[in-house]
């Protein structure tokens, strides 16, 4: 399933002048498949989706599935970006599919998500000056997409690359640091404070919020938040065994 091209043109020159060109486009995706669905677009400069910016959201599951992602670390958001290619789970209780990413199906279920899609943009990986694109469809319901629905899928986040592309972005630190959303931008904040207080690497400090995010049962931009602006202090890592 490649989509349309030529639709995709059409779409981006339908919305570009839009007041919210990607909320826009989300909204018409939805409106587009056939069953009731989610739609979410995500903007991501790593596979780790440790800097990301949800562009935007639309139906009751997508504000949560795309949370989801960011504060586990994993998810179908993440493997699509990293694998480059389409991640498609019609069910969220098989083990088969979701086995790369079991925390995250097991609360995408506990919020009502059954089955997750998501789709990446074409621009490969690691060339040019933009974050990598994932337009991410959630269902309240088992079962596969049909054929329109994934050509309709890809159709979208063609579009969607082809809006971004008129955003001028001079890097792509600035492109993240420009959308990045209060609660996104505590995390990244938090990760620094931790990395210094523990001498840590950035990914090793992020690891660390995460896991104690995830063992206080807590989000972790709430987690973030006490960590910039209260003093929170979170336990000492565990030494790392090469290193003695």
């Amino acid at each position: 399933m490649t989509g349309s091209r030529a639709a995709a043109v059409e779409l981006a020159a339908l919305h570009v002048n839009r007041a919210d060109p990607s909320s826009s486009l989300v909204r018409a995706c939805r409106t587009e498949l056939a069953r009731a669905c989610s739609v979410g677009l995500t903007l991501a400069a790593d596979a780790a989706l440790a800097q990301r910016v949800s562009l935007a959201a639309a139906g009751p599951l997508a504000v949560r599935g795309e949370a989801l992602q960011v504060n586990l670390g994993e998810g179908p958001c993440v493997e699509a970006l990293s694998r480059r290619q389409a991640v498609l789970a019609p069910d969220l209780d098989d083990p088969d599919t979701t086995g790369d990413w079991p925390v995250y199906a097991q609360q995408a279920r506990a919020h009502g998500i059954r089955a997750a899609f998501a789709f990446p943009s074409s621009h490969p990986k690691g060339t040019g000056s933009r974050p990598g694109l994932v337009l991410s469809v959630y269902r309240d319901r088992r079962g596969r997409l049909t054929d329109a629905d994934l050509n309709t899928a890809h159709t979208y986040v063609y579009a969607a690359e082809l809006l971004l592309l008129t955003v001028p972005a001079p890097g792509e630190d600035d492109v993240m640091d420009a959308w990045l959303l209060p609660t996104q931008a505590v995390v990244h904040q938090a990760t620094g404070v931790i990395s210094y207080r523990h001498a840590v690497t950035a990914g090793q400090a992020l690891a660390l919020l995460r896991a104690h995010a995830h063992t206080r049962q807590t989000d972790l931009a709430d987690l973030a938040h006490a960590v910039v602006h209260h003093g929170l202090r979170l336990p000492e890592p565990p030494p790392d065994p090469a290193s003695t």
